[in-house]
């Protein structure tokens, strides 16, 4: 975003949390809103005024768990205030910052970084009144748009020491387990097949004959059986199938991408390649189908469809009314349901209809073994 001198500059600010993840204010959500802090563009402001707090006793036991409990502003680096020492409490005094010195680098028409500090801690008491203020300065920086991320990306204090013994250790379980399991079944398998090419005589004949079959030939026949729910069973392969191959190119996405640039940029990221991806759970779905003998291909590829989207529409209408109940600013917008809605009407539906139909007439052979 670009700003011209004195434009009006919005500092967002977010729910407040201690460092185990508990909010503070359960209401508030996960939504950022406007603080309402007076910001220009290049202006200066020696000292300006927020807001004038009195708080009472219900209030001064809210701040003094926040503060012990280490709570966090999200839109600054810092706390909400600190414990000193106090030789005539046991407790200690707790003390309440109500100045906020914000310093903000920019590049001609645009910021680079944001830094707040606090300042002016005061005794929390019941009764008093504290004027909250805060201060703006403006710093010119040669640092680019594009780079302004470098700051928070330490490349060497996120490096961390690969564990090869713990990696080789795992390989070697898996190669085990996998060896053990494949010995066991070739153990029974051949049994079995040395039961079978016996050479026959009266006897064992007589014995085959009357005796029951035993081991995988009991369920041999079953493996080409459809099953009875056969179209819930395609949509739900179907749509594991899209959401495999979904989280594998949000990875990819993230990896060689800068998702971390925009708020919200992963999210969307996901609900756009679902979108598009949507034609790989329409085939996958339609050719098991297909395969299997299934007729009514118009129900399958309608539930492949709108299972999962649904699911999660479900899911997230209980969360939102909960939401809207509790006044809680993490409640969706009835705007973005509607182009989450259309996204889903007019390019996922479409994509898993044509995906169902190719993969009808590609990979739904009928199965020539079924039973």
């Amino acid at each position: 975003m670009v700003y011209q001198p004195d434009d009006p500059v919005t500092l967002w600010v977010n729910k407040c949390w201690n460092t185990s993840g508990v909010a503070l204010v359960r209401s508030w959500g996960n939504e950022l809103i406007d603080s309402k802090i007076d910001i220009k563009f290049q202006r200066n402001v020696d000292k300006g005024t927020i807001c004038s707090l009195e708080i009472d006793e219900a209030k001064v036991k809210q701040f003094k768990d926040a503060i012990e409990n280490n709570y966090w502003f999200e839109f600054f680096m810092g706390f909400v205030g600190e414990l000193h020492p106090d030789k005539n409490s046991d407790n200690g005094k707790h003390v309440l910052y109500t100045h906020k010195s914000i310093t903000v680098k920019y590049n001609k028409d645009q910021i680079i970084h944001v830094n707040l500090t606090q300042d002016g801690p005061k005794p929390l008491e019941a009764g008093r009144i504290y004027d909250l203020t805060y201060s703006v300065k403006w710093i010119s920086t040669n640092i680019t748009f594009a780079r302004r991320f470098d700051v928070y990306l330490d490349y060497p204090f996120f490096e961390h020491q690969i564990h090869w013994f713990s990696i080789f250790n795992s390989f070697m379980m898996v190669i085990f387990l996998t060896g053990l399991v494949s010995m066991i079944l070739m153990r029974t398998l051949r049994n079995d097949y040395a039961k079978y090419a016996r050479e026959d005589d009266d006897l064992e004949s007589l014995e085959r004959d009357v005796s029951e079959e035993s081991g995988w030939k009991l369920v041999h026949g079953d493996v080409f059986r459809p099953p009875r729910t056969l179209v819930l069973l395609s949509a739900v392969v179907g749509t594991g199938a899209q959401l495999a191959l979904l989280v594998l190119l949000v990875i990819l996405l993230a990896i060689v991408g800068t998702l971390y640039v925009g708020r919200g940029a992963i999210v969307t990221t996901f609900i756009v390649c679902y979108a598009l991806t949507s034609f790989i759970s329409g085939y996958v779905s339609g050719g098991m189908y297909s395969r299997h003998g299934g007729k009514n291909w118009i129900k399958s590829m309608i539930l492949t469809a709108s299972l999962f989207p649904f699911m999660c529409f479900g899911i997230g209408f209980i969360l939102n009314t909960i939401a809207i109940f509790y006044g809680s600013l993490a409640a969706i917008p009835f705007g973005t349901m509607v182009v989450v809605f259309v996204i889903w009407a007019f390019i996922s539906f479409p994509l898993a209809l044509l995906g169902t139909v190719v993969g009808r007439n590609w990979s739904g052979a009928p199965n020539i073994h079924a039973v």
